[in-house]
């Protein structure tokens, strides 16, 4: 007998019989039953004792795929300027490669949406002294592109410089007038006696940077997922600790965005500027197509 002929063989015997009833019910389990069952929720909340301030987040188990556009991002507006001010900011891009693979490691056909990967976002709040001192917006890992015409930046910028020499050292954020700074800078370079913004030497301007990659990179040349993406807002100086808990992010009062990139670059590249990828499907002759 085929396998066609036996299943209607029960079939047929099913039919006959009548239709099958089913006796259950709920049976309540013991402390001990219910310790062996492991799970996670959708929403967890977690307190930490820092050395200055408490904290206590809340995370979603949530992934999300992003390609948005802001016309612009001003965050701690005031009379010299903002915090934050950053024109045409978009997450993820366009395609316009079919060949080139994107930081997630695969490739996408021209006209194709490379997204920001977003996951496990979080919410936090910083406390001194039964007062709400702090309050930051992160993800737990994200990556992916982010674009933007940068005219004042207050936070970390996690980019990389090589030298000329092989010398590579985390690029310093300086004012116009070269003054180191993570509160408002406008300019990105090397810290050194030679460098001058205003004359452009081992410096440039923020706007010369239209797209950064955001993630961790490794050292066969991929890019894992940065753990430290966040925008935050302080009354005082904050220490917010890594998610890993492996060190503290100092945010001083204002806005604060922490951006880690995985990109190392020459100064002439730096110099010479990184141009924007495509992030919209009309052309609008703002350089976003």
């Amino acid at each position: 007998m085929n396998k066609d002929a036996i299943g209607s063989a029960v079939l047929a015997a099913c039919c006959l019989a009548g239709p099958l009833e089913v006796h259950a019910e709920l049976q309540p389990i013991s402390d001990r039953e219910m310790g062996q069952v492991q799970g996670q929720a959708m929403i967890a909340v977690d307190r930490t004792v820092g050395a200055n301030q408490q904290f206590t987040r809340i995370a979603m188990g949530m992934d999300s795929e992003i390609q948005t556009n802001l016309d612009r991002m001003a965050l701690g507006e005031g009379a010299a300027g903002a915090d934050l001010d950053v024109e045409q900011m978009a997450l993820g891009h366009i395609s316009e490669d079919a060949a080139r693979i994107q930081l997630d490691g695969n490739t996408y056909a021209v006209g194709d949406i490379v997204p920001f990967e977003a996951m496990d976002p979080y919410f936090e709040l910083a406390e001194s002294n039964g007062e709400i001192v702090g309050i930051r917006v992160g993800l737990n890992q994200a990556r992916g592109t982010v674009s933007g015409n940068i005219h004042q930046f207050s936070g970390n910028l996690g980019l990389q410089l090589d030298d000329g020499s092989g010398n590579v050292t985390a690029a310093t954020l300086f004012d116009a007038n070269t003054q180191a700074t993570g509160y408002r800078a406008s300019h990105i370079g090397l810290q050194d006696a030679a460098t001058d913004c205003a004359a452009g030497v081992q410096c440039a301007p923020l706007s010369n940077l239209q797209t950064l990659a955001v993630g961790e990179a490794q050292a066969d040349g991929s890019v894992d997922y940065a753990k430290d993406f966040f925008l935050s807002f302080q009354e005082q100086a904050v220490d917010w600790q890594s998610l890993d808990g492996s060190r503290m992010i100092q945010a001083g009062p204002g806005v604060h965005f922490n951006l880690p990139t995985s990109m190392t670059m020459d100064l002439p590249t730096l110099q010479q500027g990184i141009p924007r990828a495509r992030t919209e499907y009309i052309d609008r002759g703002m350089g976003l197509f």
